[in-house]
């Protein structure tokens, strides 16, 4: 391990907080990030890096070459924003109203330009290329599936990734390999009665109680039907019927979410969710709109590959900094379209706030130490210098 790489990356630390700054406080959504693209130009600029444009979006590859040959590495950086209001305190906070930078990817981008910056300084030691990749879209719109049927990351061997983690103390690095991350499934259902006056239910068709017992029956089924080592959380995070107090409404509808953390459990629970909430509305006498929409796979790390990366957080941060984490997280990553096609994974990397336990991550008043950049920087250096360093390590 290069014993000055960690010192480098400190040294970078004021461009990173400039650029994560930059980008924070003009957070921009989706897959068209015009302002956030220019930033990450700018700093890329003046580096011998092929640089290849998504044309569907606002996706950037940037590919520095070793002066070796050798395999191909994928590097990480998502870039886009959150649809919800900022009430950190921070006096960069986003001059947008109602996007945020609540998921990290600010820091992302800026760990990941700094990287480049490390690795152009020692492009001698590489045995092969490395493709940073900054990607739009990653909440909600599938950015990195963009990217790979862009053919924008063809040819890889190897990929890694980071996302921070406000919770966890800074510099800290956690990971295990196998399932990660959950898929993230959504669903809306609306069920259809008669209307009719509150006093005289008997004359109508009520979709409200029907509803309400759809949702207590999910909790349930997932007790009852889903294996308890291999989870599912299935929550409704919206419900909406009526207008009035006197009035029985002739719809109700509800919006959740389903993680599951394989595609066995995944597939049941969402065979569950559409039998179960049709059984009860035949109960009741009443119709029922189902629409079930797939979202992000299961990010699964590959084994071998996390072993390789635990390996090298160790020698890089030390023996201490770097755990096996005991379960998956079911948020989502649709990084996992990425580790579907080739070996690879992801870690968490610590950024707790010097004060309090940290807010978590989509939370409004969600802050992250931005000391805690130096070291995701040069882990991923560190991660690329380790696997192009001509041994010609294979992860099939």
């Amino acid at each position: 391990m290069d014993p000055q790489l960690l010192k480098d990356a400190e040294a970078l630390l004021p461009r990173m907080v400039e650029l994560r700054r930059r980008i924070h406080r003009h957070p921009e959504l989706g897959l068209d990030l015009p302002q956030t693209k220019a930033a990450v130009l700018e700093a890329l600029d003046g580096f011998d890096l092929a640089i290849e444009e998504s044309p569907g979006s606002s996706g950037l590859v940037a590919t520095l070459e070793g002066e070796k040959p050798g395999p191909t590495l994928i590097l990480r950086g998502d870039m886009d924003a959150l649809p919800m209001p900022e009430d950190s305190g921070v006096d960069f906070r986003s001059e947008i109203e109602g996007a945020m930078h609540a998921c990290g990817h600010d820091a992302h981008t800026a760990m990941l330009a700094a990287a480049v910056e490390l690795l152009d300084a020692r492009r001698s030691a590489l045995h092969g290329r490395v493709k940073f990749m900054f990607q739009p879209g990653e909440e909600g719109f599938f950015g990195a599936r963009v990217m790979l049927e862009e053919g924008l990351l063809e040819g890889a061997d190897a990929a890694f990734a980071i996302h921070i983690f406000p919770m966890l103390p800074v510099g800290m690095v956690a990971t295990k390999s196998g399932a990660f991350f959950a898929s993230a499934d959504e669903f809306d259902l609306v069920v259809r009665g008669r209307g009719g006056h509150a006093s005289m239910p008997y004359a109508a068709r009520d979709p409200i109680p029907a509803v309400c017992e759809i949702v207590q029956a999910l909790q349930v089924f997932v007790t009852r039907r889903v294996p308890a080592f291999d989870p599912v959380v299935i929550t409704v995070g919206s419900l909406h019927a009526g207008t009035t107090d006197n009035v029985i409404p002739e719809t109700a509808s509800i919006s959740g979410t389903v993680r599951a953390v394989s595609e066995a459990s995944r597939s049941l629970a969402l065979e569950g969710v559409d039998r179960v909430a049709r059984g009860i509305a035949v109960a009741h006498e009443l119709e029922i709109d189902i629409d079930i929409r797939r979202g992000y796979p299961v990010t699964v790390n590959h084994e071998a590959f996390t072993d390789f990366a635990v390996e090298t957080a160790r020698e890089l941060l030390g023996r201490e900094r770097a755990a096996i984490q005991p379960s998956p997280s079911m948020g989502a990553e649709d990084w996992s379209y990425v580790l579907q096609r080739v070996p690879g994974c992801m870690v968490i990397l610590g950024v707790r706030p010097d004060e309090g336990p940290g807010a978590p991550c989509h939370s409004n008043r969600m802050v992250l130490n931005e000391s805690g950049m130096p070291p995701g920087a040069a882990l991923h250096a560190a991660i690329a210098l380790r696997y192009l360093d001509g041994s010609e390590r294979t992860f099939a």
